[in-house]
Parts: C-alpha cells; structure tokens; sequence
C-alpha cells in the first residue's frame, strides 16, 4: 500500500483585528456593547495602575514579593470577559486584574502579598479557585472542574491560565489529553509572554505555535494577538460558546509580553535586552485599545485622566483597608499549628525563634 497523508480534523488559525498602530479590520471587529467596552477599559487601567502601587509598596518594604502583570492586561481580560458568574475561572499566580474582574477584592491581594492566609478566603458567591504558584498544577484543578460539570448536566464552562513554560510540564499534557478523550468544557488560556523567568520561549519547545500542541489531543486550538483586547475576546467568546453547547476544549495562545520583571525577587536585565522589551512597550495592549476607544467617540483625552484619577483614588482606598485590616489580625504564631498533631523539632526551633523576634519587635515599638 502506498504511503498516505492523514487527515488532521482541525487547524491552527492566528487571529489579530486590532494592530498595535491602531488599524482596524472592520470584517472582524466583534459587537461589544458600549458599557462593556469602558469596563473593559477601566479594568485594564485599574490593572496597570494597581500593579504600578503594588510594586510601590514592595519597594518600601510594606509588600513581599508579587508577579507584575503589565502588558499581559488583554489576555487576561479578553479571556474572563465572556464567562458567566457560574462558571469557573482558575488562575495561576499572574491573573491579579482577572481575579478583580471576577470580583476579588484589591485589599485581599495587597494582604495575601504580605502573607496573611486570611486574605485567600474565596466569597461563597464567586466560582473561582485560589492563586495557584505550582506550575501547571490548576490545569488538573480546571479539568477536575469540567469533568464535574458535564457529568452533573450543567452548561458551565472552567476556563484555566498558564504561562508558555506550564506547557513543558507533564500536567499540561495530561490535562489536555483528558480534556480530549473526555470533551470536557474546559477553556485553557495560555499567557505566552516569552519568558519562563529566563527562560525564552524558544528553549521550551521547537514547535511554531504553542496553540498547535491542541491538535494532538484532539481539541481545538488558535494562536491570538495576546494584546490585542478585541481578537482575545473574540477567541475566548468562541471558545466558552463552543465548550458550554458541549463541543470540547479550547487552547488559546495568547502572544504577549511581559513588561516588568517575573516577580519582584527577579532582574529581567540579567537575562533580555533593553531593546527587547521597547519592542514590546510599543505593542501595549492598554495605548492600544484606548486608541481604539478613542477613534469610536467612548472616550476623551479627558475622560481618560478621569478614570486614572478615580482608579487611584479606590487603590488608595484598598490599600488603606489592608494596612487597616492587618493590625486586627491575629497571632503570627498560628501558622505552626494545623499542620502536624505533633510539631517536628525543627518547626518548633522555628516556631520559638519567631516568638523571640514577636517579642523583640513589640519591645521596640513600645519604646518608640
């Protein structure tokens, strides 16, 4: 028999509507209703802006360290832009303005970067999964979630975030193959922002696309302008329809960049040039989509100050709270306890060591 080609059911398409000099393909621009388009837009400032304080506060020493996400705000936002409150987003540690859309408050993550476990509390009202630092470990955790909502009957849909280096990681494989096998509605966003730390995302696979990684478990895949806002949206839209009227999985690559540094415990410039990164700073997903807000007559010059003065204003609101909301609570020392029904030796040299530096802190405080 005489060798023959197979015939691969899906393709990869690559899809861009908004380009970074704010040219405009109207056969794709989608029907966003105005009053979604400015909140779209007053979270992308929010989440620019928070980011810019958060990495204030760490500086002066009142934050521990925190992943920025500047220049990744369209991936995240386009992505959670079409799920419905039943449905479940889970994150992994970069989705600070996703997590504000779906309703976590700026307080707790000022908190939870200061390491206070209180602050990780999910309200009952929201469907959504806890940061998770693991890499690659929350995309099991979101085809758990699918897998649970199609054997129960509901339409819900789990939509998950990666970087490009979770998908070196085994959980990647095996979650996008059960996602496959199972046709689960589960919607896997990847933020392919080049860099896994330092590691660029060439030294991580030798293939072309990211998104071409769906087409071996059977599901369907597309690469977007991750910062172009329009072209996310549309791709997730597509993608949580498709995974809600029970046709399967989703793998969007979003091609983004990060900005800033991996976390604050890191420096880019040991690892990227300068030119690199101005590269991308051209290509900014926020400048961008106020171009376009701004060529449709939504927004002003003004009006955009306004919502960069409001949005400061309600950070520095959220951070009164935090740093209010900390002196109330309770005894460091409690993070000792629930893990072990008898303290290793080593946790209890810990344990006291920190009671002693408790102790020393407070004297000094009332002397001062």
């Amino acid at each position: 028999m005489p060798r023959q080609k197979i015939d691969i059911p899906y393709q990869i398409d690559y899809l861009s509507i908004l380009g970074e000099d704010g040219q405009l393909d109207v056969d794709l621009e989608p029907e966003i209703p105005e009053n979604l388009l400015l909140k779209l837009h007053q979270f992308m400032v929010l989440g620019r802006r928070f980011d810019a304080r958060l990495l204030s506060l760490q500086r002066q020493g009142r934050i521990g360290t925190f992943p920025p996400i500047t220049g990744q705000e369209a991936a995240q936002l386009g992505a959670v832009a079409p799920l419905g409150p039943t449905d479940w987003m889970v994150p992994s540690f970069r989705e600070t303005v996703a997590e504000l859309w779906r309703g976590k408050a700026m307080e707790n993550i000022i908190m939870s970067s200061n390491g206070f476990n209180e602050a990780g509390r999910i309200e009952e009202d929201r469907n959504d999964l806890p940061v998770s630092v693991p890499v690659a470990s929350q995309i099991l955790h979101a085809v758990g979630l699918g897998w649970a909502i199609k054997y129960r009957g509901k339409d819900d849909v789990a939509m998950t975030f990666f970087g490009d280096g979770a998908t070196s990681e085994g959980d990647f494989h095996e979650g996008l193959n059960f996602a496959g096998v199972y046709q689960v509605p589960v919607v896997f966003v990847c933020q392919n922002n080049q860099w896994a730390i330092s590691i660029p995302r060439s030294k991580q696979t030798r293939s072309k696309t990211l998104a071409q990684k769906a087409l071996a478990y059977g599901i369907q895949g597309i690469q977007v302008d991750g910062n172009d806002l329009l072209a996310v949206y549309v791709a997730a839209k597509e993608a949580v329809d498709r995974a809600r009227s029970g046709n399967g999985a989703t793998l969007i690559e979003c091609v983004t960049y990060r900005l800033l540094m991996h976390t604050t415990a890191d420096d880019p410039k040991r690892y990227r040039s300068e030119e690199e990164v101005e590269q991308w700073n051209k290509r900014d997903p926020l400048h961008r989509f106020q171009r376009y807000l701004l060529s449709k007559g939504l927004m002003t010059e003004e009006k955009i100050k306004e919502v960069e003065t409001e949005t400061d204003e309600k950070i520095q609101q959220a951070v009164d709270r935090a740093e209010e909301r900390i002196k109330s609570l309770g005894d460091p020392l409690v993070m000792f306890e629930h893990a072990y029904a008898q303290l290793p030796p080593r946790l209890q040299e810990q344990k006291k060591e920190l009671a002693q530096i408790l102790a020393e802190t407070t004297e000094e405080n009332s002397h001062g």
